[in-house]
């Protein structure tokens, strides 16, 4: 496994970072998700993301389990905040000093342990004033709960007015963006990733295969298969409904023998593709099952030559979604 500076800090991050949305305590048993992480521990993995919100705090409780007894100096732990959790009252959503803090502390608790290594703003809060968030995001610093602080699916503009105050109340600054990106959904490129790029963020990137729609493994005109997440109700069929159009699965196909010129699955063409952006620091790889883990480690330290690059672009087309705008945070908190 190689690893990656986060940014401009000193922090390193596998370039493969081990994710529990969607699986732990929800798509998969606690047995499941063990040998998931263990997998990816023994794929070279040292870096894991979770999130209070996840299987409503449940996610955090088996990645606890999971990672315990091993030598915490050796992982990079992170999670956020800012998603209603717990009981769901008033103050249990979004990003006042209040939640801040209760979450900081429930995480600790849940994760068994007595700091995050990198804490992340999950949304942008409209409703809390941006200079609140940010000192107590720099308390936990002080506090030694947290070494190192990020965001999750802000806009250009919003991290570069927390920039700008952090700058100037002597804060720590931010350090990552968090956001979803892939073959079919680049929206950070035109705006996110020339700031970052001058700011010294580093992006630790979500759905790197699109929901499993670059596997490859939905075909045009047929039924999604038995089993996966097209199928479950509970809670991946609705993440990745806007991808099953026959247009965009049409396109995927077309990545098939790219992905066997250069001796990859499809899943490891599509993270081995975000990893080839300089800003980006690390990928996001979740798995219901240990296999998939050993196989998707395969795509760390793989180099696409521009002409691979340049196929990729040719099969995607126009069906690849560039649009800044649809990088955003609720207008309101949920």
């Amino acid at each position: 496994m190689k690893y990656r500076y986060l940014g401009n800090s000193g922090f390193k991050v596998s370039e493969l970072t081990y994710g529990n949305w969607l699986t732990h305590a929800m798509q998969v048993d606690e047995a499941a998700a063990l040998a998931t992480v263990h997998a990816a521990l023994d794929g070279g993995i040292t870096s894991f993301d979770t999130a209070d919100v996840y299987a409503n705090q449940a996610a955090e409780v088996v990645l606890g389990k999971a990672l315990a007894g091993v030598r915490r100096e050796g992982i990079e732990l992170f999670t956020k905040c800012y998603w209603p959790v717990a009981e769901r009252g008033a103050n249990d959503t979004g990003l006042s000093r209040k939640h801040i803090m209760e979450s900081i502390n429930g995480s600790l608790k849940r994760l068994q342990t007595d700091h995050i290594d990198l804490y992340q703003a999950h949304r942008f809060d409209y409703e809390t004033p941006l200079e609140e968030t940010l000192k107590a995001f720099d308390d936990l610093i002080r506090q030694g709960k947290v070494n190192y602080i990020g965001v999750s699916e802000w806009r250009a503009s919003e991290i570069a007015a927390a920039l700008k105050i952090q700058d100037a109340m002597g804060y720590d600054r931010f350090v990552s963006s968090q956001p979803q990106y892939s073959m079919l959904w680049r929206v950070i490129e035109k705006e996110i990733v020339p700031l970052s790029e001058k700011e010294g963020i580093g992006q630790i990137v979500w759905s790197p295969i699109a929901q499993g729609i670059l596997t490859g493994k939905y075909l045009p005109g047929k039924k999604a298969p038995a089993g996966s997440r097209a199928t479950d109700k509970k809670s991946g069929a609705n993440m990745i409904s806007g991808w099953m159009r026959d247009e965009v699965l049409e396109g995927v196909q077309k990545l098939v023998p790219i992905a066997q010129s250069v001796g990859l699955s499809m899943a490891q063409l599509a993270i081995a593709w975000v990893l080839q952006n300089k800003n980006v620091s690390s990928a996001i790889i979740g798995a219901s099952k240990a296999k998939q883990v050993k196989e998707n480690v395969k795509a760390a330290g793989v180099k696409l030559e521009p002409s691979v690059m340049k196929a990729i672009d040719d099969a995607i087309g126009g069906l690849a979604e560039r649009d800044p705008a649809k990088g955003k945070s609720p207008e309101k908190r949920p």
